[in-house]
């Protein structure tokens, strides 16, 4: 019984670790290019709408693909499609790494964003999978502490690998560590599928569409007019796609997502609750980022450093955060990592202006870590501990896509946001459109605490066959 228990805690360390790895990668690549940019402007020639791109390309696709991936890897093996994944986003990053012109460079980009779409949601799966109930809790605490420091290193490593080897080896470190992963995943992990049954070719392409035009207008309407023909019918188009997704889907023979998980209390509020977390996040980090090279006068490395606080928190907490929500439930852990999140941002807003000690920015931004390191952990407990297995690779890929559309939505509204009032001219004029662009992420974060009150009480609400929540007894 011993040796059995002890290999069953070695199998469930590998696949953690693998999971945990890949998903480290396709974070890091959301956020890595930031401080490269202006490195890639003068040895490519790219222009602005060129850069903007770079970012957007890898976005666009990693949200649009992710239920693609999901269901496919469901029907072929959620293990064999977790290695194709790894291996494209590993070519990627090579073509990324050898793009002559940025045109070659955003089309990588986007070739490595489907590798990404492919890689995060089967880890979530694969990691619930292999853990039971009890144990999954701090295993996603684990898992979200690595994703959350990965978020935040991205600037710090951009800025310290663009200035000490070139900006190509942004890219050419993802190509051994990813290729080398390949063979312990078949090695480690053991396969998984989904529900048997055949695709939903209409649902993905109405999804798919619904995805694009949304992501297409948060991302083009600084640039384009929020008002502007462009952005409307990309809007109209999106919001349209994904009513006809759902019409389609309630009747679908053999649906991508299972409408009646949305009859789910928990699965409901939990995409709400992490669509507005990594809103605020994301929003926040890309200004935050800004900030500190615009404002304060810092280099990359070190506009990147001093987020260290967003980076260390998680590390510390996520842990003991995922067996906190075994024990108490997610719900209270929920409401108070948003409402954590929010205090903190709101007080950013109020403390930033020209010549600030950086002193003053490390308390709130500390208390912003804590806010969504014990958040994160909980809401994907959620979505996936209250989910039908059959359904497990559906529900991550649902919430994996909502967390990427938050990051979307969140760097567009405080964009707009700090354009509004803003601009890049003085110190000054950039406080002036940040101030309020983080008092709009406190917003989100506090809408996203009020979805999070509407999560099931109790440790561990079941879910039946037809979906629905069950309360615990008391």
């Amino acid at each position: 019984m011993s040796t059995e228990g002890t290999r069953l805690g070695a199998a469930q360390a590998w696949v953690l670790a693998l999971t945990s790895l890949g998903s480290f990668m396709v974070v890091l690549d959301l956020l890595v290019v930031a401080t490269a940019l202006t490195a890639i402007r003068q040895d490519l020639g790219a222009s602005l709408q060129d850069l903007e791109w770079t970012v957007n390309a890898y976005t666009l696709s990693f949200a649009v693909l992710i239920m693609t991936a999901t269901v496919l890897g469901d029907r072929f093996g959620r293990r064999r499609l977790y290695a194709a994944g790894l291996t494209l986003f590993a070519l990627a990053s090579a073509g990324c790494a050898l793009a002559p012109n940025a045109g070659v460079l955003i089309a990588a980009r986007l070739v490595q964003g489907a590798g990404a779409a492919t890689v995060m949601p089967l880890a979530l799966a694969l990691l619930n999978q292999a853990f039971p109930t009890q144990r999954r809790g701090w295993a996603l605490g684990v898992y979200g502490s690595v994703t959350g420091f990965a978020a935040v290193l991205g600037p710090i490593l951009g800025g310290a690998v663009t200035q000490g080897l070139g900006w190509q080896w942004i890219f050419w470190l993802n190509v051994p560590i990813a290729l080398g992963a390949v063979p312990l995943v078949f090695a480690r992990i053991e396969e998984s599928f989904g529900p048997p049954g055949a695709l939903d070719p209409r649902g993905l392409l109405l999804v798919a569409g619904a995805a694009l035009g949304v992501v297409w207008a948060l991302v083009r309407g600084n640039a384009a007019g929020w008002g502007s023909p462009e952005i409307l019918v990309s809007l109209v188009a999106g919001i349209g796609l994904a009513g006809a997704f759902v019409a389609w889907e309630v009747r679908a023979p053999a649906p991508m997502i299972p409408m009646r998980l949305f009859r789910s209390r928990a699965f409901s509020a939990g995409n709400v609750g992490i669509f507005c977390v990594n809103a605020a996040l994301a929003g926040a980090i890309f200004l935050m980022t800004q900030l500190q090279q615009v404002a304060f006068g810092e280099g990359p490395l070190q506009a990147g450093l001093r987020l260290l606080p967003w980076g260390v928190v998680p590390v510390l907490l996520a842990p003991w955060a995922g067996s906190l929500a075994d024990r108490i439930g997610v719900r209270r852990l929920v409401v108070a990592g948003l409402v954590l999140e929010a205090a903190g941002l709101a007080w950013l807003a109020l403390v930033t202006a020209p010549g600030v000690a950086y002193v003053l920015l490390i308390a709130p931004m500390a208390l912003v870590g804590v806010g969504f390191t014990i958040a994160i952990p909980a809401l994907t407990k959620s979505v996936t501990s209250l989910t039908p297995p059959a359904d497990l690779g559906k529900a991550s890929g649902t919430y994996t896509t909502m967390r990427q559309l938050g990051g979307a939505f969140g760097v567009a509204i405080l964009g707009a946001t700090f354009a509004a009032a803003g601009s890049y001219a003085s110190p000054q004029s950039f406080t002036s459109g940040f101030v309020p662009a983080l008092g709009v992420a406190a917003a989100i974060a506090a809408a996203g605490a009020i979805a999070g009150a509407l999560l099931p009480a109790g440790v561990a609400p079941k879910v039946t066959a037809a979906g629905r929540d069950r309360e615990p007894a008391a």
